[in-house]
């Protein structure tokens, strides 16, 4: 059996983490000699002793059955389609049977190497698509360039209630007359024939070819039968949906499960297997699903699990530095409909940046990631993750534990201890009452929500759960979108694009910017990392880097945990990768089994 691995140890907590950038992925084999892959390489930053990819040794038989479970508490929330999910194990399920057309390299830029390729032309500003001739969505119905334009249209139309209109669609030249109901149509975008068009853009932007064109087509043909404000509740998103992936969706069971079957005529190439389940599975039950046999893959195994359980039989564990980082976030304002922008309130009971900033003196993140999760989590300290080593900016310096200097602050800034109860009042003297949201899951999610509580309350604010206990996570979403006014500081989790711009979770226009933080120098600097200067790749990581040092002053959020993703695979499973990608080479249609279940 052949492994895909990335580098060799430098740091260690219980087991060693790696600041090494990495630059060739090594197949070795198990038991065997390393063999070095040829024209792969990597800019991510790796674990020492997990690999990222598995490839038998042993041919895949023809066809075959998987299990692929998403580790979960919470039911799927069932919005299986790119331009409208929000939650990200709706994703999780998507990816099996939609893809994009356009394919990423090691740098996550696009490569012509997909479904569909494209020509930038500099001085004309715009960007031609072309969709290969043999793609095809699952009814048998060609992709099209309309599908694709249709995308646009949906995404930037008034009445689209989903969060993907950013700033990179509001770039498109005639989007926002067309979003705003001026026109009827996007001048920008012109479709030439059954499998081309072209985007024009008011300019060019280093994003748009880092994942900043929309790549993912929606077929007219179906959709059209609709309202826009209709088709995320629809048949063909919810119970139906339709892709152009590797396999195509035969049954939902809403919140539970969802079968697959082969897609015969995908444009790559027929799948390996004939059929895949994928299924909810709760945190507490992960590892016995894993031993028993009952799933074959878990899309992510609960790290607080991982050291008693890393020798299970038959089980190979891959892992990778995860695109998802926890953050503790602040209310500070509201998201207003009518402007389709955030609003920021002046007398946000979070306002004060003293407050919001002693409260991060008052955590230990290292100790929580030591404690909870065996050093497979760690402090984070900006919101660019080291899986953009290019970008994110090591030298910054953020606050770490002091629970003395959190003190100070608080003092400074006027909350104080009138009353002789223990609590700090506010600067007017009024009762300070901080409503804490936390999401129910696994066995570390209490302890984790108590730590952070009890942190608070050592340095005398009065914080308590909101409601009095954990939440689900579709509850909590729900609430932080709807800006619920019995939320003051909340826990969540972002999985961050492929690329660096963080305008879609932190921008005055994203609908994901839960906490509603805005200010005129953080546009500035947004618009900066959009310029056209940003091309230099010098200029735009001194852009970030500033904006990661203001956003660790403004502290509207403060970043938790970086952490390792960890995939367990049944050693009968052939071609699985933690990332199918041009970087491994190992794509979706190519999994496989060797040996079929007992």
């Amino acid at each position: 059996m052949l492994t895909i691995r990335g580098g060799n140890g430098l740091k260690k907590t219980h087991i060693a983490i790696l600041f090494l950038f990495s630059s060739i992925l090594i197949l070795s084999a198990c038991d065997q000699s390393t063999d070095e892959v040829s024209n792969v390489s990597v800019e991510h930053d790796y674990i020492d002793g997990f690999n990222q990819a598995i490839i038998s040794d042993e041919p895949a038989l023809d066809g075959g059955e998987i299990t692929f479970g998403i580790v979960s508490d919470s039911p799927f929330q069932g919005v299986l389609n790119y331009n409208f999910y929000v939650n990200n194990r709706d994703r999780d399920i998507i990816d099996w049977f939609d893809e994009p057309l356009l394919a990423l390299d090691a740098n996550d830029t696009y490569t012509q190497d997909g479904a569909a390729n494209y020509d930038v032309d500099h001085d004309d500003q715009s960007i031609t698509l072309t969709i290969r001739d043999d793609v095809n969505w699952h009814d048998g119905n060609p992709v099209t360039a309309e599908d694709w334009a249709y995308a646009y249209e949906v995404i930037g139309h008034p009445d689209y209630e989903g969060p993907r209109y950013g700033a990179d669609m509001r770039m498109i030249e005639g989007m926002e007359a067309y979003h705003s109901g001026e026109s009827e149509e996007i001048s920008g975008i012109t479709i030439h024939d059954e499998k081309s068009l072209t985007i024009q853009y008011e300019r060019l932007t280093p994003s748009l070819l880092a994942n900043g064109i929309w790549p993912y087509a929606l077929p007219k043909h179906v959709f059209e039968a609709y309202e826009v404000s209709e088709m995320a509740s629809s048949e063909e998103v919810r119970q139906s949906p339709i892709g152009m992936g590797p396999f195509k969706v035969e049954r939902v069971v809403p919140g539970e499960s969802v079968l697959l079957t082969k897609n015969e005529d995908y444009w790559r190439g027929e799948p390996n297997l004939d059929q895949v389940t994928i299924k909810v599975i709760g945190t507490q039950v992960a590892t016995e699903h894993l031993r028993s046999g009952e799933v074959d893959i878990l899309n992510q195994f609960p790290t607080d699990q991982y050291v008693e359980n890393q020798d299970l039989e038959n089980i190979t564990f891959l892992g990778d530095i995860d695109f998802t980082y926890t953050y503790i976030g602040f209310k500070l304002g509201e998201w207003d409909d009518e402007s389709g922008q955030n609003v920021m309130h002046e007398d946000a009971k979070m306002g004060d940046v003293k407050l919001r900033r002693a409260m991060w003196y008052a955590v230990d993140h290292d100790q929580l990631g030591e404690e909870l999760f065996d050093g497979l989590r760690w402090n984070a300290t900006t919101l660019v993750p080291p899986t953009h080593p290019d970008y994110h900016d090591e030298s910054i310096e953020t606050p770490t534990y002091d629970p003395e200097q959190a003190e100070d602050l608080l003092d400074e800034a006027g909350y104080v201890d009138v009353t002789g109860d223990g609590f700090r009042e506010d600067p007017d003297g009024e009762p300070l009452e901080i409503n804490f949201a936390s999401v129910a899951g696994g066995d570390t999610a209490l302890p984790m929500a108590q730590y952070y509580v009890q942190s608070w309350q050592d340095i005398g604010l009065n914080v308590e759960l909101a409601g009095g206990q954990l939440m689900d996570n579709n509850v909590l979403f729900d609430r932080l979108e709807n800006d619920d006014p019995d939320i003051d500081v909340y826990v969540s989790a972002w999985a961050v694009g492929t690329d660096v711009n963080p305008e879609p979770l932190y921008g005055r226009y994203a609908p994901f910017n839960y906490s509603r933080y805005t200010s005129e120098r953080q546009d500035e600097l947004l618009e900066k990392g959009l310029s056209e200067e940003a091309f230099d790749m010098e200029y735009r990581q001194e852009v970030y880097s500033e904006w990661q040092a203001y956003m660790a002053e403004q502290v509207p959020v403060f970043p938790m945990h970086y952490r390792m993703q960890i995939v367990p695979v049944h050693d009968r499973v052939s071609n699985y990768a933690v990332h199918f990608n041009e970087d491994t080479g190992i794509h979706r249609y190519q999994l496989g089994v060797t040996e079929e279940t007992d």
